[in-house]
């Protein structure tokens, strides 16, 4: 069974880049009939905070986007010892010592000579009668996973294809401080074993991390996943835009903004596949695809969401969206004002134009007269459940006007307004007596 997961920091609130990849990875596994599992990264005590990890599961329910299971790094402490003494047994980690001055100092010499700058394994050489003279010292080491140089680093991308790294040429990371406490890699390596992550579907700013972590797989004897790494969102000015890290999903909602219409965008960006709006998930699913993904970044573009967030406003039923439509309005009236509208909240103003009052502007003399007869032609026609072109008719044929002269100062007059939904639907529900208080008010 393919099992995904989605590793969010609990250090600020989700945004764009965030969910993007959160989705990818559900639409991965919805596909396959697979796990999504969301796993709360929050190693970090000092930045982790309840608040956020609440708002991140918050965020994905919005979406649509339920895991099948939750994990919590923090909770997993014990696990990461086991398995970090396993390496320390094997002789996968190293204990290192130099501050973070001392390795700026050896990087700038080794540009200088034309060197790559990693690290250069001066730690292996210490002796335990070193090591136990800097405990005496007060001196606490950091650890590294020592990569094999003897083995190439080779996998097939799920999205950029076959990958070759030389572990040679790369620094051995580290994989905890000296307090004790985790970086990012291991742990993570330890939790997909742990959790059967078949499938890691990330950003291409994680290919070195992955480079190392192939090895780290191995080194607990066991088979990496499959990764794929996605090019990362641009903002629509074509480079990497600081406000895509915080456009949040708070924001969104606030704006107006339906989660389809979020999903829709961001399942679409950096495929060949064309973006539209798509009311349904499965749809979503069905249709993803890791071949259809290219190398080029993602252009993220806020109008393309707007349009998105209409498109799929157009399709929402009044089911969908009654608990968020002003008192009394009703399916007859949703399905009127729809198809003008950009978010769903713009209901309430053409609510408000059907219950009134309404301002209509100064009309000229001449619309004064033709209102005045559209009020006495509209008190001697048939209501009935179509009386919009009933009244046209009737004033064309009488007066002459056609086209906009005979639309316009009507739809002024009845709504104030010089666009807005068809006439045919939103006369019904303004009705008959307003209607003609309205006309009769105007000429």
């Amino acid at each position: 069974m393919i099992t995904t997961r989605f590793a969010p920091s609990p250090t600020g609130r989700l945004h764009v880049g965030n969910v993007r990849t959160a989705l990818h990875n559900w639409l991965l596994a919805r596909q396959a009939g697979g796990r999504f599992l969301l796993r709360i990264d929050d190693t970090d005590a000092e930045r982790s905070r309840e608040e956020h990890v609440e708002a991140i599961r918050a965020d994905l329910a919005w979406l649509g986007l339920v895991p099948d299971g939750e994990e919590r790094q923090s909770a997993r402490f014990d696990l990461y010892e086991r398995e970090f003494a396993r390496l320390v047994a094997a002789g996968r980690v190293y204990r290192c010592y130099e501050t973070a001055q001392e390795l700026d100092l050896k990087r700038k010499v080794l540009l200088g000579r034309g060197l790559p700058p990693i690290y250069d394994r001066a730690a292996l050489s210490l002796s335990e009668a070193d090591h136990e003279a800097k405990a005496a010292a007060g001196e606490r080491p950091h650890w590294r996973f020592r990569l094999d140089h003897d083995r190439p680093i080779e996998w097939v991308d799920g999205i950029r294809g076959r990958q070759h790294f030389d572990p040679a040429q790369m620094s051995d990371p580290v994989v905890r401080r000296a307090d004790g406490s985790w970086l990012y890699m291991l742990p993570s390596v330890i939790d997909d074993i742990a959790m059967g992550v078949t499938d890691v579907l990330r950003g291409e700013d994680h290919v070195s991390n992955t480079a190392a972590q192939v090895q780290m797989f191995g080194a607990f004897g066991v088979d990496p996943p499959a990764f794929a790494h996605e090019a990362l969102l641009v903002g629509s000015e074509g480079k990497l835009s600081k406000r895509l890290g915080s456009l949040g999903m708070e924001e969104l909602r606030e704006a107006g903004i339906e989660p389809e219409a979020v999903l829709s965008l961001l399942a679409r960006l950096g495929t060949s596949q064309p973006v539209e709006a798509v009311i349904d998930r499965e749809q979503l699913a069905a249709g993803f695809r890791l071949d259809t993904f290219g190398r080029a970044p993602a252009r993220f573009d806020e109008a393309e969401l707007a349009r998105l967030n209409a498109q799929v406003v157009h399709q929402l039923s009044f089911a969908a969206v009654r608990e968020r439509l002003p008192e009394g309005m009703d399916g007859a009236a949703w399905q009127a004002v729809r198809p003008n509208l950009n978010t769903v909240a713009e209901a309430a103003d053409w609510w408000a134009v059907v219950k009134g009052p309404i301002s209509a502007p100064d009309f000229a003399a001449e619309d004064r007269s033709y209102l005045a007869a559209a009020a006495d032609a509209l008190g001697g026609i048939e209501w009935g459940e179509n009386p919009w072109p009933a009244l046209t008719g009737a004033l064309k044929e009488s007066t002459g006007r056609k086209g906009k002269a005979l639309f316009l100062p009507l739809r002024l007059a009845l709504t104030g307004r010089e666009h807005g939904p068809d006439m045919a639907a939103l006369l019904p529900l303004i009705g008959r007596d307003e209607a003609l208080a309205r006309l009769g008010a105007m000429g």
